[in-house]
């Protein structure tokens, strides 16, 4: 992947730390990490466009702006990772080895102890609300959208995005660090700015981190490049709904031979029974109408593609009032349902008892994440969903 036609040029590796930027007045922190994975430098390329230009004509911005790169082993390289999928190593068991320098020694180890450091220093300065925004790319070219935890916070921080918000997305995979640290008390959104390879990416990227901006609070709505960002990404988000949900995921181990089938773009709408990739028993057929998201056309990566539906206005008001009202606190009084005797937070589903409709309510409530624990379904939600806790432990 070279830097041809205007794209990024994944052999111009930055340093740990691309840029920070403090405002006059005190006020909001806005973290971002472009380049977790190696192969998408389109987030660290516009982290650099964008402070290169608030240094040089700062206008109304309060608060702080730091930008990181993740893993920069794998940029010089330009290949998603090396040993660990840096973006499936933020699990507690793994943090508690990092912090005490245990790790099995890989590739990806120092880049996640640095990494952290980072963050940890930079939190542990903020005065004021603190946001992070995580940049991404993917393997297959699509619409710009960003990925939130299912919170109030991170909801009304999405909502300055002219771009389709996906719920639900992270929930479905481990060790994510947009999940640590949206568990950890920080407000969250992942932006996918579009394919690996494609020009645009760092144009949308760069759109991305003036809205985020906007929506932490360090810029007003006057500023005329917040103007601009918002309508580029309003001109790229095309006739997609404005939320969906994750409906599926389709995961994939090693053994399974994995191939997509050519032609699908992230939203791409698919039918029930269309076959959408192929593995060692067969056809992978789409079990419902849908949207696919994230169709894997790359070598690394455990993620096969992701199927999406859309979340109407009335149930997300719904799910608002119902929030606000803390109903959560009766949620273990329904058929089959009890809180789990070890987990704060979550709760123990007994799905021969449970009916189809309390999934529903479960996802009204926050409800996303779900495994399977004993043979009962585990559910939890995100923490600080209506505000940030006094003191972030990352």
């Amino acid at each position: 992947m070279s830097g041809e036609q205007g794209g990024p040029d994944p052999a111009a590796a930055p340093g740990r730390r691309v840029g920070a930027l403090a405002g006059a007045r005190p006020g909001p922190l806005l973290l971002c990490t472009g380049g977790i994975h190696g192969n998408e430098p389109a987030g660290v390329r516009a982290l650099e466009q964008v402070l290169a230009e608030l240094e040089r004509e700062p206008g109304a911005f309060r608060g702080r702006l730091l930008g990181l790169a993740g893993n920069l082993a794998a940029l010089r390289r330009n290949t998603r990772y090396l040993d660990v999928d840096l973006n499936r190593a933020w699990r507690p068991d793994r943090l508690a080895l990092v912090d005490r320098e245990q790790v099995p020694v890989d590739s990806e180890c120092l880049e996640q102890r640095e990494l952290l450091a980072e963050l940890r220093a930079a939190i542990g300065q903020a005065r004021e609300q603190v946001c992070f925004l995580d940049l991404h790319t993917s393997s297959a070219p699509g619409t710009p959208f960003a990925c939130i935890g299912d919170t109030l916070r991170n909801r009304r921080f999405a909502k300055p995005f002219a771009v389709p918000v996906i719920l639900g997305l992270e929930e479905q995979i481990d060790g994510a660090l947009l999940e640590h640290l949206n568990n950890a008390g920080l407000v969250t959104l992942g932006f996918e700015g579009g394919q690996h390879q494609a020009p645009e990416s760092v144009e949308n990227h760069a759109a991305a981190i003036w809205t985020g901006l906007l929506a932490a609070g360090c810029l007003p709505p006057g500023d005329a490049r917040v103007r601009r960002a918002r309508e580029l990404l309003r001109s790229r988000g095309g006739d997609v709904p404005r939320v969906l949900e994750i409906r599926y995921r389709h995961g994939l181990r090693p053994e399974d031979e994995f191939r997509m089938r050519p032609g699908f773009r992230n939203f791409c709408e698919v039918r029930a029974g269309q076959v959408l990739a192929d593995d060692s028993r067969g056809g992978i057929e789409a079990f419902y109408p849908a949207r696919v998201l994230l169709p894997l056309y790359q070598g690394l990566g455990d993620d096969g593609f992701f199927l999406a539906r859309e979340v109407s206005r009335f149930w997300l008001r719904l799910s608002w009032w119902m929030r606000r009202l803390r109903l959560d606190r009766l949620v273990h009084w329904l058929p089959g349902v009890r809180r789990h005797p070890s987990r704060a937070g979550a709760l123990l589903v007994d799905q021969r008892v449970a009916r189809w409709f309390t999934i529903e309510v479960f996802h009204l409530l926050g409800y996303r994440k779900r495994r399977q624990e004993g043979g009962l379904l585990v559910v939890s939600r995100r923490a600080h969903d209506l505000r940030q806790p006094q003191r972030i432990r990352i």
